[in-house]
């Protein structure tokens, strides 16, 4: 269609005309697309952090719907810039929508144990999920600022140690990193690609490949020049990940703490949530008391990380043991492929043999998200809170719960749910939807 690539263009006109001519088209795209039952993707990273493909909250919804993805979803590193493009287009497409944010917090019970932040005791990656909308409180726009000071005071002492060690090829945050993102939410990985830039900008064939030699500390192939995914994870490893020139050692104080972070998930409305890496670290090790000193209710897992299609090895044994957990204790999963480095999936292999036996774990995660989403538009009467815990004090039957009205539910129904009250019981709730 001829607005599909603008819709992911920096530039506001044309994204704008792109956008005008999605809404134009909406309806036939939802008749040509295919039935919205597929398991789907709920961790898509957008240009406002990073995404490999450049996709814009309104391509990745596009993209979701044509490939018939029953709940699609996307997450951002410190900011909530996608949001309202996201569940808009999601009304549009009638495609189920999830939002969440992503960011790094301090975790002092962990501080001499690596969770899951390679090389950072202390520091874990970590999620709110399920927002529906932009917070209202000062508090929690304070947070969001505080997100953005701290991010770009990261940003530009990394800059400022790396320049140093590659000079000549030196950037400028301004004029070099925030043109790459939409709205000055630079990460590593934008920086990472600036350096790449930057250096083909200054040299190039046999000059530029003996650059990088020397900086990576090893050969560099033509293929690999200028910007391949492979040469970008290097510079990246080398510069400013642990043992790099630029890279800037957490304390307390660098990000936020645990417990602040879940506050301001639970005012927003949306669930805290944790991420998990692979389970080979010490910190994940200890997943009782990692998980029940979390303070969250829901659990997040990047598939790829955690599996090789047709090998049986620990990864894949500390998979299936910590979606075990997460069903004896009642915490939903959700899933996805992050699409913020080059080569990652579009969505997860769920037909492999590894992961097929677990798809109804992650898709009736991914529906009590979306059923959360949804009633927290109308009012909060969410996962979590005061409605849920005086009609739903069963962890397991609030799950079926949102599970049942995740699947009756869908974008062009939501209208139904207005007027619900504290006083609206479950079983009301799901015969609006009959």
């Amino acid at each position: 269609m001829p607005f599909e690539p603008d819709l992911s263009s920096m530039d506001v006109s044309a994204r704008e005309a792109a956008l005008d001519a999605l809404r134009a088209e909406a309806a036939a795209i939802g008749q040509a697309s295919p039935a919205a039952d597929q398991p789907g993707n709920t961790h898509a990273h957008t240009f406002f952090s990073f995404n490999c493909y450049g996709y814009s909250p309104a391509h990745y919804a596009l993209l979701a719907r044509r490939h018939g993805m029953e709940v699609a979803g996307i997450v951002d590193f410190d900011v909530l810039d996608g949001m309202a493009e996201f569940h808009a287009c999601g009304a549009l497409l009638n495609l189920r929508t999830v939002v969440s944010l992503e960011s790094r917090v301090f975790v002092e019970s962990f501080s001499d144990r690596v969770i899951n932040s390679p090389g950072e005791p202390g520091i874990a990656y970590h999620m709110a999920a399920g927002f529906a909308r932009l917070p209202e409180s000062a508090e929690a726009h304070g947070f969001l600022a505080e997100f953005a000071r701290q991010s770009e005071q990261r940003n530009r002492e990394v800059i400022a140690r790396v320049n140093a060690a590659l000079d000549p090829v030196c950037l400028s945050y301004e004029r070099d990193v925030l043109p790459l993102t939409p709205q000055r939410n630079a990460t590593e990985r934008h920086i990472t690609l600036a350096y790449a830039r930057k250096a083909a900008s200054l040299m190039r064939g046999a000059d530029l490949q003996q650059y990088w030699a020397k900086v990576l500390g090893a050969d560099v192939t033509p293929a690999e020049l200028p910007e391949s995914a492979g040469l970008l994870n290097r510079i990246r490893a080398r510069t400013m990940k642990k043992g790099g020139p630029g890279y800037v050692a957490p304390t307390a104080t660098s990000f936020p703490p645990l417990a602040e972070f879940n506050r301001f998930a639970i005012a927003c409305g949306a669930l805290p949530t944790v991420a998990w890496l692979d389970g080979t670290t010490p910190g994940e090790a200890a997943i009782d008391e990692l998980f029940g000193g979390s303070g969250g209710c829901m659990l997040n897992i990047i598939p790829d990380r955690n599996f090789t299609p047709g090998v049986k090895d620990q990864k894949l044994a500390n998979l299936y043991a910590v979606v075990d957990w997460a069903e004896r204790h009642h915490w939903p999963v959700i899933v996805g492929t992050e699409m913020n480095a080059h080569g990652q999936k579009f969505v997860d292999a769920f037909e492999t043999d590894e992961l097929k036996p677990l798809v109804p774990v992650f898709m009736r995660g991914a529906r009590i998200l979306y059923a959360h989403t949804a009633l927290q538009r109308f009012d909060r009467f969410g996962y979590i809170g005061e409605w849920a815990d005086k009609h739903l004090p069963d962890r397991a039957k609030r799950n079926e719960f949102f599970d049942k009205l995740g699947r009756k539910l869908c974008p062009a129904r939501e209208s139904r749910l207005a007027g619900i009250t504290p006083a609206t019981t479950p079983d009301e709730v799901l015969a609006r939807l009959v």
